[in-house]
């Protein structure tokens, strides 16, 4: 079944892409929930349109995101959490990594980082994605809390 999407799906695909899924998925959860529509001809050919119209502004917004990326990579990120030697009494998420970035100025949706579940102190990257074209490796540190 083909279908374009009108929100970005993970493991599916971006906004405004038109793919290919399964019946059932697309049929009971995709359409119901406003993720998509079926990709009609008549579907199709207004989204080339659209596609069409939006693809200088769409520009601009590479390069700020690309922008953006240089003044991330540019962030120092020292996340302190208690240990008892070098294992953390908890973890490091995705989410405490957006709280560092947003101490750090830069706001950045948590749902956009991918990191894992780290239990360790050390060095750690995590990617970062703030634009369908710009994905970016970000670094960070976990130092142990000074008691």
């Amino acid at each position: 079944m083909e279908i374009i999407l009108k929100k970005d799906v993970q493991n599916v695909g971006f906004k405004d892409d038109v793919v290919s899924v399964k019946a059932g998925y697309g049929r009971n959860f995709l359409i119901p929930q406003g993720h998509a529509q079926l990709a009609t001809p008549s579907a199709k050919k207004v989204l080339a349109e659209n596609l069409k119209q939006r693809a200088h502004k769409e520009a601009k917004v590479v390069n700020d995101a690309k922008a953006l990326a240089e003044t991330l990579k540019a962030i120092e990120i020292k996340i302190s959490a208690k240990a008892g030697g070098e294992k953390l009494f908890g973890s490091i998420t995705n989410i405490d990594i957006a709280e560092a970035l947003a101490k750090g100025g830069q706001v950045i949706d948590r749902k956009f980082i991918t990191s894992g579940i780290v239990k360790r102190t050390g060095k750690y990257t995590a990617n970062v994605r703030l634009h369908r074209d710009v994905v970016i490796e970000l670094a960070y540190e976990i130092v142990a809390e000074k008691a």
